[in-house]
């Protein structure tokens, strides 16, 4: 099932202080698994980035707003107790979360003259029901998302040839040719037999990948026959390893196909949105216009100063 938002382990997390008395962060995880009977891999479920659990993280985020809405106290760090107003109010559950939202309003004024600060954020991201992280990462993709149309748009302005030149330099950049010197070539226009290009695997070119390029339109769709044409050209070069890159899509047909071959010849499809991925991802013709470094707390500092 989906991973709950963290306004949905609310009541769950108020039912099991208010069973169990004083918990810490971490001990909620498994009885609140068990609750949505969430299994292993989506308790384990990742950040895109890798940089934290999202399970653990809304239900961090859950004590949080239940902490600063004055259902929680904490007395230490990452340890929680349900106090008599959330006792009082888990009597009447459904009346939970528009409690929190007016906790929250009425703390705004408090936090500070800025209205579009920290504290507007966390309105905000109690209605979303989506946790500060989850939202900017949210924003992250929708920024690289458009991004990549506006790579594909670019690509589509240049020529043919300056497509099969960019390809051999991607898949260079992602590793392949080595260290070989002038491992990727351009085929002449003219006399390409259906191949783009060609990397050569090793120093005297025992082993060789072929390409081929197509710069079409976003919308359009390559089929079944392309990458025939294509399986026939590698044939004709004794080639056994291709790789079909395309501005486009691919149809079910033709995915199915490369899908097909058994190992006898294998052919890697990259489509328009995986191009983009690449391009992005591998930094080629790309430039950082802006770091934002996100701090969390090192347990292991603060754990090791004495607790008063």
């Amino acid at each position: 099932m989906p991973l709950p938002k963290h306004d949905e382990l609310r009541i769950p997390i108020m039912t099991l202080l208010n069973t169990n008395g004083v918990m810490k962060l971490r001990d909620f995880v498994e009885p609140l698994a068990k609750h949505f009977k969430l299994t292993d891999d989506e308790v384990n479920e990742m950040y895109p980035s890798g940089n934290g659990h999202v399970f653990y993280d809304r239900i961090s985020w859950a004590l949080s707003y239940l902490n600063m809405s004055g259902l929680l106290n904490k007395p230490k760090r990452g340890i929680y107790d349900i106090n008599e107003k959330g006792k009082d109010i888990l009597k009447s559950p459904e009346l939970i979360d528009s409690y929190i939202e007016t906790e929250l309003k009425t703390r705004e004024p408090i936090r500070g003259k800025n209205k579009t600060g920290i504290s507007s954020n966390i309105k905000k991201q109690s209605v979303s029901n989506n946790t500060p992280q989850e939202e900017l990462y949210a924003s992250f993709e929708s920024i690289k998302q458009s991004l990549f149309d506006e790579i594909l748009e670019t690509i589509l302005s240049k020529t043919p040839a300056a497509f099969e030149k960019l390809v051999l330099q991607l898949l260079q950049k992602m590793g392949y040719g080595g260290e070989v010197r002038n491992a990727g070539l351009v085929t002449q226009y003219s006399n390409d037999g259906g191949i783009d290009g060609i990397i050569k695997e090793d120093i005297l070119g025992f082993g060789r990948i072929h390409i081929q390029a197509k710069r079409y339109k976003m919308d359009s769709t390559i089929g079944r026959e392309d990458i025939q044409k294509f399986v026939g050209a590698l044939a004709v070069a004794q080639s056994n390893k291709g790789v079909f890159i395309t501005t486009s899509g691919f149809s079910k047909g033709a995915i199915d196909y490369a899908n097909s071959l058994n190992g006898s010849t294998t052919i890697i499809l990259i489509d328009g949105k995986q191009l983009a991925n690449y391009i992005y991802e591998y930094g080629l013709g790309m430039q950082i216009e802006q770091t934002i470094e996100i701090k969390k707390l090192d347990a292991d500092f603060w754990d090791s100063m004495k607790d008063e």
